[in-house]
């Protein structure tokens, strides 16, 4: 499959077996949990299907001009792969092995600011790869430190624009049918700000603790509705069964 954009000459191609991925290690500590949290809380809400990516800094192809380029965003979502999972064990390459990714996300860590990249010749920019040869409909970018985060939205000038929050400091996904925003909370012991979903009537998509936190809530709230009524039982002079 071939298309053009700019003067490169788009294929997606299967990445041979002995390709030589980048092994670079991740910049920040705060990235894997950051991206972990946003993939527990689909799972749990039943959000992914079993054909559906959720990557974390896993490399994304395209061949342009018969050269590979693999970026490898801190989180995507691809929405459904028509391969086997072992066949992108190593990486993916959109087109040929499944969708292009709805979202990609990437966690501001250096001063760099390689996230804003439109560098167009060989090898492009991380902006000009998303926006203009993969053509991911949502970009976000997110400064964990001090909770800052941009969303950008395809639109029909093929151009990532910056989108507005609702009255909720929220942004729809439209693909994925949930709201996307920034929390501050605790999660493994670190106290900041993540990114969290929420569905369409405004309900927050919970993590396990929260779910496990929820369920201990609820059976001590059933306890002490029992204990209430034995006592209201015995006050009647009648004796509770066990």
């Amino acid at each position: 499959m071939t298309a053009l954009t700019q003067d490169y000459q788009i294929t997606w191609e299967k990445l041979p077996d002995d390709y030589k991925l980048p092994d670079d290690p991740v910049d920040n500590i705060n990235q894997p949990a950051l991206a972990a949290a946003l993939t527990e809380s689909l799972q749990l809400a039943g959000k992914i299907s079993a054909n559906a990516l959720t990557p974390t800094n896993y490399g994304i192809c395209a061949t342009l001009n018969n050269k590979i380029v693999i970026k490898a965003p801190d989180w995507a979502f691809i929405a459904k792969i028509n391969v086997s999972r072992e066949e992108v064990t190593r990486s993916y390459t959109p087109e040929l092995q499944g969708d292009i990714p709805v979202i990609v996300m990437e966690f501001i860590s250096d001063t760099q600011e390689t996230e804003y990249s439109i560098k167009a010749t060989y090898p492009p920019g991380k902006w000009f790869f998303y926006e203009r040869i993969l053509k991911v409909p949502n970009y976000i970018i997110f400064e964990p430190d001090s909770g800052s985060i941009e969303i950008y939205r395809l639109h029909n000038t093929e151009h990532y624009i910056l989108q507005d929050t609702d009255e909720n400091q929220r942004y729809w996904i439209v693909e994925m049918n949930l709201y996307v925003g920034v929390w501050q909370g605790t999660r493994e012991n670190r106290t900041e700000k993540w990114l969290r979903w929420w569905d369409e009537q405004g309900n927050l998509l919970l993590w396990g603790s929260e779910l496990a936190q929820q369920e201990r809530q609820r059976a001590q709230q059933e306890r002490q509705r029992a204990e209430r009524l034995a006592a209201q039982l015995r006050a009647a002079g009648i004796e509770p069964e066990d």
